[in-house]
């Protein structure tokens, strides 16, 4: 097969999430499976295409959801696209989240901004086999109430027994009844078991770096801190070099690493 032919696929939805922000909801014309944490290629046709995390869970192979923000020129068409319309899909590619050695551990997700695209499909993969989990643990931050994600699914998710949820903005408004702060305040409302947890994290480069850093500080190992890195990845099978990031390719090596893989690369908060 070739690796750069995209598989056709029908927007199914759009759902505007925010300003800039929009989910795509994707029905591939052939079965389409990825791990949480892998990505895929979109392709819009005469455009141009991109790497993407999908953001549904990796239990769903009919559909697939991916959250874009309009950045640029490709993701601004995308935005501009409607239902039904079609665009191409190719991969999944990448290692995605180890979920078989995160069982019966507490898991710890701190996430930022659009980051919270690839940890709404850990979310849902963790939720789909809660039991197996010690304590699931969301931290999720953004600059103002208007730009939170999936606001229904938040709603739904504080409701839920087995998910333990933390909000907080950088600047609040008159309703917002949660904390106000940078998202690494979070992380001084709650204790885990640092023997037995693992934390993921993404976001922003500023907020992985400091939300690392913050990790550290309370004493999580660098072993059992998750990384997304989705930098410069362009033709998603490592040929192009576009995402070398020390000795690793982020596309073929990643895009999730522990901390400790790549902690001595002094270009990975860039």
């Amino acid at each position: 097969m070739n690796p750069y032919l995209p598989v056709k696929a029908q927007i199914e939805e759009v759902i505007e999430e925010t300003s800039n922000i929009k989910t795509f909801v994707l029905k591939p014309e052939e079965g389409f499976s990825f791990a949480t944490g892998q990505f895929l290629e979109l392709t819009v046709p005469g455009v141009g295409e991109a790497p993407f995390t999908p953001s549904s869970s990796p239990h769903e192979k009919d559909k697939v959801d991916v959250t874009i923000m309009k950045v640029g020129g490709v993701t601004s068409e995308l935005h501009q696209m409607k239902k039904k319309e079609v665009v191409g899909i190719r991969g999944p590619y990448g290692k995605g989240y180890p979920l078989d050695k995160m069982y019966g551990k507490e898991v710890l997700i701190l996430g930022g901004g659009v980051g919270m695209a690839p940890l709404r499909s850990f979310l849902l993969g963790l939720l789909g086999e809660a039991d197996k989990f010690k304590r699931i643990i969301l931290c999720y931050g953004v600059k103002t109430p208007e730009d939170i994600v999936y606001k229904s699914e938040f709603r739904k998710w504080m409701k839920n027994k087995k998910l333990e949820v933390y909000r907080t903005v950088d600047k609040a408004d008159k309703g917002w009844k949660e904390t106000e702060g940078v998202v690494t305040v979070l992380l001084d409302k709650f204790e885990v078991d640092l023997e037995n947890s693992v934390a993921v994290v993404c976001g922003p480069p500023i907020m992985m770096k400091f939300g690392t850093f913050k990790l550290i500080e309370l004493g999580h190992k660098p072993e059992n801190i998750y990384l997304s890195m989705e930098k410069n990845m362009s033709c998603g099978v490592g040929k192009c070099g576009h995402c070398a990031l020390g000795r690793f390719f982020v596309c073929k090596d990643g895009p999730v690493f522990t901390y400790d893989m790549i902690k001595d690369i002094p270009e990975i908060w860039d």
